[in-house]
């Protein structure tokens, strides 16, 4: 069927409407957005002094006006208990997207919880506690109590490492600073939890440590260096995808060549040639089918490598650069160290890289002379080379990413306008904690100690393990398993007896099961298998501060009320917090009592306050007041000042050539290659046919954790697509859309065939933790030495389920390529 809004027409907003400032909750690009709110029972008029556009509305608008709005820009929402139009709509004013809106921004109106319009219904509105068998409503007075005592508890007997925690280290939908410090002032602070993990990752680290290591911060550049730069070295990412409004209103623009006088005004004197890209990446993907239509397919350059060979090539493309003279010498000797070791150790050739990659040494030479063969001029090329999932999640991810910055140091690629070795990135950023040295390096893998029994409470924010990690088929078996033995025990408790339940509870626990408390907006897989759910409100619901991918900070205002009785996940962690303090001393310990002080905040602001200000640098110059003046253009970080009422910030990092070592000087890093790293990733792909490679959609979100009731996208994609070579889909017996299982001896899940010419023969390409088929399943348990893990290099055999079902039918399969105009 198509998707109906069930909307004839759109109130015209007023004049008077409240406006407030808003960043896109979604991906990391964080575009700028205002969302406008009036009272249900009135409307503007066409009128020019009638309407918050000042036009004529009465009269046709041109092509490309501010004013109006789409069906899914529009809702009715809750503003202080009343009911409230709200239109959420692009900021063309806002540097980022320039008034462009993503089929993910484009919609946040319509994707918020609406009683009016009976949208995003499936939210939590209340906290839940087992009982009876099933979950059930009750009050957080309640909740936080039993969640305390058993806590304690626990903590009391076994020590704190007998709590473990799920928790985001990200902003946007995900928390923001003032939710990343409620939870980290909670766990590092009051207490020293050491198994905790992070988002999808099964242990508390960076995915991008290498390059912290060497001193370089992954967020290094800014998004207009995408319009100066000469070359894009794109690895492991697919930007129109997954960073849809920074590739269309950056990147477009450079191929174009409508970026010409900005470069004669940031770069004067330079030749600037039209803008050259190189893909590193097994498949092609529609960002490459994008470049090649609007930069022609001459400047475009497809490494289509052997999967997880990532690391052979760039110390190949490096080795190449040094011995053709291309270095940036005076760079290497003023700002960096370790260059000759790095060299040595590093050695590559063309040939030996060919036969490792599958790809042709004149391509890889190509590769090297469009990073760092000088210009016609004699000037450097400047060349900015962006990274995602293809590699932080990929083969040797520590190296890898080391190999890559290598790269950047030696070309000068670094603290230099049009240039940046940097994450394209996920979510938005927004962390802000005290520190987490006491969890060490490697950090545990806690997914595993848990699979394996240990632990016995389990604290749950913005998680779930159930759909996004890996190694999931087995998680999930023995979670359930665990979390059962919790459900019956309390179930056979006597009822109105708080005492004997937590004896109950703390009995089973020490048979082996465990008690689970899950904080998030939505029901979740994991969240079926918890003993208490706490609702969390999100962004739009709470203020909210977080980054981009160029550290772009900027506060997104409360303009709507949360579900129920929801609230930010900061002021749960302080109410949890309160009532651990209380417990504690009731139970007599007064000196442990004491530590969860300091959490008696009641806004937002306050959490905001209490840890920016503490732990980010130029913290101090930033509160919510200046951040509103600063609207969607907000501030880069850190903030160096406050100047003629203005936040003053910094546009790209280490143009001064100082770096974040104890020297100031960044590191070369030894990364030789060494095959597929992970245990039992050689094993896999010699047993199994064919590669599962995974990856994004661009009108998903993530995991679909808001999409899982929304027809929008459930009637696009009932079940995850599976892209494969059509020649291999004839000799399994497959068409498109017919349902198969993907298996291997890690585990199996299922999908729809999506026929796709472009991909090669035994390589696919799924979607990564989607409710209806989750691709984690199939991925080992191995990761690397600092626990990191591979998503990326899973191979697994396919078969047939079922022709394509009733509610596939009506699907297209057609190609998602697009051709220049």
């Amino acid at each position: 069927m198509a998707f109906k809004r069930n909307i004839d027409r759109l109130p015209i907003i007023p004049a008077d409407a409240k406006r407030h400032n808003v960043t896109c909750h979604y991906c990391i690009v964080g575009c700028g957005y205002h969302a406008y709110t009036w009272p249900v029972n009135k409307q503007g008029g066409p009128e020019p002094d009638k309407n918050i556009f000042g036009v004529d509305l009465s009269e046709q608008q041109a092509a490309e006006t501010v004013a109006w709005y789409s069906p899914s820009m529009y809702n009715i929402v809750k503003q202080n208990g009343e009911d409230v139009h709200i239109v959420v709509k692009p900021d063309r004013e806002c540097s980022v997207n320039s008034g462009l809106g993503s089929v993910r921004g484009a919609r946040i109106a319509e994707m918020s919880y609406s009683e009016a319009r009976n949208t995003q219904q499936q939210r939590l509105t209340d906290p839940l506690v087992w009982r009876y068998g099933q979950m059930q409503p009750t009050s957080w007075e309640d909740a936080l109590d039993l969640v305390a005592r058993v806590t304690a508890a626990v903590i009391k007997e076994k020590g704190e490492d007998a709590l473990y925690v799920s928790a985001y280290d990200h902003g946007g939908a995900g928390g923001g600073y003032e939710n990343t410090w409620g939870t980290g002032k909670l766990y590092f602070e009051a207490m020293k939890i050491k198994n905790i993990r992070i988002h999808n990752r099964p242990a508390y680290n960076s995915e991008v440590h290498a390059t912290r290591d060497m001193g370089v911060g992954e967020l290094n550049n800014c998004y207009e260096d995408a319009e100066l730069t000469d070359t894009i070295f794109c690895v492991g990412a697919n930007p129109l995808e997954t960073q849809t409004n920074y590739f269309l209103n950056h990147w477009v623009p450079n191929m174009r060549g409508t970026t010409a006088d900005k470069k004669n005004e940031q770069l004067p004197g330079e030749e600037h040639p039209p803008v050259r890209i190189v893909f590193v990446d097994p498949r092609r993907t529609v960002s490459i089918n994008a470049c090649e239509a609007e930069a022609g397919a001459d400047n475009v350059l497809h490494l289509a490598i052997n999967s997880g060979t990532d690391l052979a090539l760039f110390n190949a493309i490096f080795t190449h650069i040094v011995e053709k003279g291309w270095t940036d010498k005076a760079f290497i000797e003023a700002s960096t160290g370790g260059f000759d070791e790095a060299v040595k150790g590093n050695k590559m050739t063309l040939e030996e890289a060919s036969n490792i990659c599958g790809v042709p040494a004149a391509d890889i030479e190509k590769a090297a002379q469009w990073i760092a063969e000088p210009k016609a001029d004699g000037k450097r090329r400047r060349t900015m080379m962006p990274y995602e999932k293809g590699l932080i999640w990929g083969n040797d991810n520590y190296r890898t990413n080391a190999a890559l910055v290598n790269m950047a140091l030696a070309t000068g690629n670094i603290g230099r306008s049009g240039g940046g070795c940097v994450r394209l990135g996920g979510h938005q950023e927004g962390y802000a904690r005290p520190s987490d040295a006491h969890v060490g390096k490697p950090a545990a893998y806690v997914d595993q100690l848990l699979i394996d029994g240990q632990g016995g409470v389990h604290h749950i924010w913005g998680c779930d393990h159930y759909k996004t990690t890996l190694n999931a088929h087995e998680f999930k078996k023995v979670y359930k398993k665990r979390t059962d033995i919790v459900k019956d025990a309390m179930s056979a408790a006597p009822y109105g007896d708080r005492d004997a339940m937590v004896k109950a509870i703390i009995d089973a626990i020490n048979q082996g099961g465990l008690f689970a408390v899950n904080v998030d907006i939505i029901p979740t897989k994991i969240g079926q298998a918890c003993h208490v759910v706490l609702p969390a409100a999100t962004s739009g619901e709470a203020n909210l501060t977080s980054m981009n991918g160029e550290r772009r900070m900027r506060l997104t205002e409360r303009y709507m009320d949360p579900p129920g009785q929801a609230m930010p996940d900061c002021l749960i962690a302080a109410r949890m917090a309160n009532h651990m303090e209380q417990v504690l001393r009731d139970m007599g310990d007064a000196d442990y009592a004491d530590k969860f002080k300091g959490f008696d905040w009641t806004t937002e602001e306050d959490a905001f306050m209490d840890g920016y200000h503490k732990v980010a640098k130029g913290g101090e110059f930033v509160t919510y007041d200046r951040l509103r003046e600063a609207g969607n253009n907000g501030v880069q970080e850190p903030a160096t000042g406050y100047e003629s009422g203005k936040l003053v910030g910094t546009k790209r990092l280490y143009e001064d050539g100082k770096f974040g070592t104890e020297d100031g000087r960044a590191k070369f890093m030894v990364s030789e290659w060494r095959g597929l790293q992970a245990p039992g990733k050689q094993e896999q792909k010699d047993k199994y046919k064919y590669l599962i490679n995974n990856g994004r959609t661009n009108h998903v979100w993530q995991s679909a954790y808001l999409d899982q009731e929304n027809d929008f996208v459930m009637d696009r994609w009932p079940y995850p697509f599976i892209q494969m070579n059509p020649q291999d889909m004839t000799d399994a017996g497959l068409k498109e859309g017919d349902l198969v299982e993907i298996f291997n001896d890690a585990g199996a899940t299922q999908a729809m065939v999506y026929p796709t010419p472009t991909a090669r023969r035994g390589e696919t390409f799924m979607m990564f933790g989607y409710p209806t088929g989750v691709q984690g399943n199939v991925v080992n348990a191995g990761t690397n030495e600092l626990i990191l893990p591979n998503y990326k290099q899973t191979w697994a055999d396919i078969r047939k389920i079922a022709d394509a079902p009733r509610n596939v039918a009506h699907l297209t399969f057609k190609s998602q390529e697009y051709k220049s105009t």
